[in-house]
């Protein structure tokens, strides 16, 4: 008999929806195009209702885990229709989840229409690489294409560390090994301070989180592989100040010292609602790791990055706002919701008054 969440993970995939949440004293509420909708076809939860959905689907210990931590990430699947990435949580003393829908193909960079200079960040031999962006901008979508595109171009070894496992990969022309926190290592900084025994030529951590799993994906991309990682940075200049400022001051010039010899490229991205309402569209920001950024980098002088992207775009670089302007220009998205997403709206105003 199928667990009784599954009617409701149908739904939202039946709506077209990327999110459902959970919540005593609502019906089931799933986010479509950025905007939430009540299932009110649904009774409302009672207290233990919400309990009585996730629990069946995990395992005695991730529930002995869940009583520990009060909170908990897990992966599910529906066969034939979806993955699912589920935040199961207390909030006023009852069970809640947050339930994130993760199709089961892995799509190309060309079948989401990203940009060309993914493809090349994708197959560089070493270094790192951070895809960054707040919360359901679509993130490990990107970096899941990008893995593709090694999978599907070149023959190595990539190991993901992930909390949970979001996108399953087939081998193709590489050999894609997957590992979940809580299920096949105890923790991100565990399984970053072997990872290099294990002769993998790309690294994938699926989030960093603090100073430790920061420090040994630095550590891992200096030793020779290919590193990619997700941080939850609006844009590249923020990214280089959050990964220096995590550290205390006096390890803060070693850090700008790694950082600047291994940075191949920051993918900032945001996510927009399309004009026609057919669903939402990522603008971009693309930092390469030039020289020049390496060297701003290095000496502590970040504010410079901003201008050094405005002018190379004959390396990829390009602006978050230039992206928003050029779907604005093209119809793509409204007036307003471009703006609402610009890193500088006075400038982004201005530059659409001159033409």
């Amino acid at each position: 008999m199928a667990p009784e969440i599954d009617k409701y993970l149908k739904a939202v995939v039946d709506k077209g929806g990327s999110d459902l949440h959970l919540k005593v004293d609502e019906p089931p509420v799933i986010r479509v195009q950025g905007g939430l909708l009540r299932l009110k076809e649904y009774e409302l939860f009672k207290p233990d209702d919400v309990k009585e959905l996730v629990f069946p689907i995990m395992t005695e210990e991730q529930k002995e885990r869940f009583k520990r931590e009060l909170e908990f990430d897990i992966s599910y699947e529906l066969e034939n229709i979806a993955r699912f990435r589920m935040n199961i949580f207390l909030q006023r003393g009852r069970v809640g989840a947050a339930v994130r829908v993760i199709p089961l193909k892995v799509k190309t960079i060309n079948e989401w229409g990203l940009p060309d200079i993914l493809k090349e960040i994708a197959l560089y031999s070493q270094g790192f690489a951070l895809v960054t962006g707040p919360t359901g901008v679509g993130k490990s979508t990107t970096l899941a294409a990008m893995i593709e595109e090694i999978n599907l171009k070149d023959k190595r070894h990539i190991i993901t560390i992930e909390d949970p496992i979001e996108y399953v990969f087939e081998d193709k022309k590489s050999i894609i090994e997957q590992r979940a926190i809580g299920v096949d290592t105890s923790s991100f900084d565990e399984a970053l301070k072997r990872v290099v025994r294990q002769n993998p030529d790309v690294i994938v951590v699926g989030e960093m989180r603090d100073r430790e799993t920061i420090s040994l994906a630095l550590n891992a991309a200096e030793m020779g592989a290919l590193v990619f990682a997700t941080l939850h940075t609006p844009d590249a200049p923020q990214t280089v100040d959050r990964i220096v400022d995590v550290f205390d001051p006096e390890h803060q010039h070693q850090i700008r010292l790694q950082f600047a010899s291994t940075i191949r490229a920051v993918v900032s991205q945001t996510l927009l609602r399309r004009s026609d309402g057919s669903g939402r569209i990522a603008a971009f920001e693309i930092l390469i790791g030039t020289k020049g950024v390496a060297n701003a980098i290095r000496e502590g002088k970040v504010e410079q990055i901003y201008n050094m992207i405005k002018s190379s775009g004959k390396f990829g670089m390009k602006l978050l706002d230039d992206s928003l302007k050029e779907l604005y220009l093209r119809g793509v998205v409204d007036y307003e919701e471009a703006l609402s997403k610009a890193s500088n709206p006075k400038i982004f105003e201005s530059s659409l008054a001159r033409g």
